[in-house]
């Protein structure tokens, strides 16, 4: 592994790190409240505290985003597939998601709650709805921007419009599928955590507005964190993903 290589390996740890510390030393060296703005030793003391507590909430909160990201993977890959791959499709029903994909989330949970009760399925729903739209999106993109002249040449040796979408289309559009995907799992998180804040009795959202109320600040932030760092950690898996099965999209970046 090359010098640079091992640079770009690491640079993100050295960087939160160094923010880690930056922080710490404000804090320190401010005597900031810990009531206003904890310091990352704080939130690690209340973290370890409240270990148990929180990976239950962890838990809850995680299985919750899969779910309604899972549900929109599949709405968003059909929606997608539907839209990229009719010119028809394309004019009427893009403009129609892009006005729905404007409107804050947020204010759907109340409808949703009185629809569905507290608790889970309004967290699923606000995850669905708040990421299918980067899946459609870019399925969509990638099979209406498949170029005419290839389209053509495969047409001219007997392909015909369907085998053109399944072997040639949805294989183009993988890398803006996966891309896709990271940015959704973390938009499905945010979600689920606005969702358990006014509607849930349990999860991070949840844990965030109890720990508000009791000016545990230390704890709401270590709420924040593990939601970062199971977004972060979900992001890392669709890369991983990413980089076996489309490496040949990536290979001007390899060496």
């Amino acid at each position: 592994m090359t010098y640079n290589k091992r640079i770009e390996r690491w640079s993100p740890w050295l960087l939160l790190v160094a923010v880690i510390a930056l922080w710490q030393i404000i804090c320190s060296a401010f005597e900031v409240s810990e009531f206003i703005f904890p310091s990352p030793w704080r939130i690690w003391t209340q973290f370890w505290e409240f270990k148990t507590i929180i990976a239950g909430h962890a838990w809850r909160t995680f299985w919750v985003t899969m779910a309604g990201f899972g549900l929109a993977i599949v709405v968003g890959v059909l929606l997608g597939f539907v839209i990229g791959s009719s010119r028809i499709a394309y004019a009427a029903v893009y403009p129609l998601m892009t006005a729905f994909n404007a409107l804050p989330k947020a204010a759907f949970v109340p409808i949703l709650v009185v629809w569905f009760g507290i608790g889970v399925g309004p967290a699923i729903l606000t995850a669905f709805l708040i990421s299918f739209f980067p899946i459609m999106v870019n399925i969509a993109t990638g099979l209406a921007t498949l170029e005419p002249e290839l389209e053509d040449v495969l047409r001219v040796l007997g392909a015909k419009r369907w085998d053109v979408l399944i072997k040639i289309g949805l294989p183009r559009s993988m890398p803006y599928f996966y891309g896709s995907l990271k940015v959704a799992i973390t938009l499905a998180f945010v979600g689920t955590t606005v969702s358990e804040m006014t509607a849930a009795n349990e999860g991070i959202g949840y844990l965030l507005i109890s720990a508000g109320s009791a000016m545990q600040m230390g704890l709401a932030f270590a709420g924040l964190v593990v939601v970062g760092a199971m977004a972060m950690l979900m992001y890392e898996v669709f890369s991983a993903i990413e980089r076996h099965t489309t490496g040949w999209a990536h290979r001007g970046t390899q060496g």
